[in-house]
């Protein structure tokens, strides 16, 4: 099963350690290598990078580090930095600016209270998984629901927003649900989803189906399920563990759909606690099993996620790695904890920048 993902950064001003909005002119810089792998985002302080499809997670890291490798120098002649936080840690000087396009327009001028502010400026990181086609996918992402929480939890990496600890770990979920169609995703067939798609855009609740930011959707581009649920992360670690978890599941659940086995019906209002507490709280705090109700330590449904996934992880190879990396990040708390303990060494939010920074800039090997 061939994997990707998706990284959306933040540029901030050198010294300043605020949002700057340069966004077109990086990625155009960007573009002369990358191609069209360097893309805009939808407030000019934002970029993105996409990768290739790969069977292989240790060149799906040396091409996540190639490309922030790449970003990071065209940011630095435009005399920024590349920063990969899922929420700004420093207020700007001034309002955002949306990059200039007509889709883009159109969505803000539909949604001005959404863009008006840095609030609404937040970075995901996307992970696609391979598969055969639509159905596949719609009924991949019915399985998923469960352990998406948990995905949630472990990239967590935005605490700080415009000045403040926001007292959750991932503060860019809270400020992202502010747009139309954010949240689990509704079990659905391929004529449900066809339905309520057509349903939602014909009644101006969305612009169009790339607008369905379900945290886990079939992509209207490629043939892939698209897990959004996670915050970008400066550490590499955290991003192919993350991808790695997303494809163990994945190639575990095949067999059971195949089979016919049902999607766990859960209660609604349960699977939405569970992702407010991975929020909140991390991978430092408590977690909510959303088919149980069980609240146990985040840790400990990670565990269970480690064991779900294990055959499929196994089937890939990437057993051992993702054992590994799980060590890596559980020592140090996860992103959220890493920026926290960064402002506590002298009380400044310059240093969480810089922290994220010196991370989100892999070194040469």
């Amino acid at each position: 099963m061939t994997v990707g993902v998706e990284e959306e950064f933040l540029l901030v001003e050198r010294h300043t350690g605020r949002p700057v909005d340069r966004g077109p002119l990086v990625v155009e810089a960007a573009r002369a290598v990358l191609g069209e792998q360097a893309q805009s985002e939808f407030f000019g302080a934002q970029v993105e990078v996409c990768t290739r499809p790969t069977s292989c997670l240790a060149e799906l890291r040396s091409e996540l580090a190639l490309l922030r490798r790449v970003m990071a120098e065209a940011a630095a002649a435009e005399g920024c930095l590349l920063v990969a936080t899922g929420t700004p840690v420093i207020p700007p000087e001034r309002p955002p600016t949306v990059t200039p396009g007509e889709r883009y327009g159109r969505m803000a001028a539909r949604w001005p209270w959404l863009v008006g502010s840095y609030d609404g400026m937040v970075c995901g990181c996307h992970v696609h998984v391979g598969v055969t086609g639509r159905g596949q996918a719609l009924a991949l992402a019915n399985h998923l629901r469960p352990w998406l929480p948990i995905l949630q939890a472990i990239a967590a990496n935005s605490p700080f927003s415009l000045g403040h600890d926001t007292g959750w770990a991932s503060r860019r979920s809270v400020e992202h649900a502010r747009w139309p169609s954010v949240g689990p995703a509704p079990l659905l067939d391929e004529t449900g989803y066809d339905r309520l798609a057509d349903h939602l855009v014909r009644t101006g609740t969305l612009l169009d189906r790339r607008m369905i930011y379900w945290y886990a959707r079939p992509s209207e581009h490629v043939p892939t399920l698209e897990v959004r649920i996670c915050d970008v992360n400066a550490d590499l670690d955290t991003v192919v563990l993350l991808t790695a978890f997303v494809r163990g599941l994945a190639t575990a659940l095949l067999p059971e759909i195949a089979d016919g086995r049902p999607a766990p019906r859960l209660p609604e209002p349960r699977l939405i606690s569970a992702h407010r507490l991975a929020a909140r709280e991390g991978l430092e705090g408590n977690g909510l099993d959303p088919a149980s109700g069980e609240r146990v330590p985040a840790t400990k449904t990670v565990e269970r996620l480690l064991a779900r996934a294990e055959p499929g992880l196994a089937a890939a190879g990437d057993l051992e790695l993702a054992q590994e990396l799980y060590d890596r990040v559980r020592r140090c708390g996860g992103g959220a904890a890493r920026q926290r303990a960064a402002y506590l060494r002298r009380g400044r939010l310059s240093d969480v920048v810089g922290d994220l920074v010196r991370l989100t800039l892999p070194a040469r090997t």
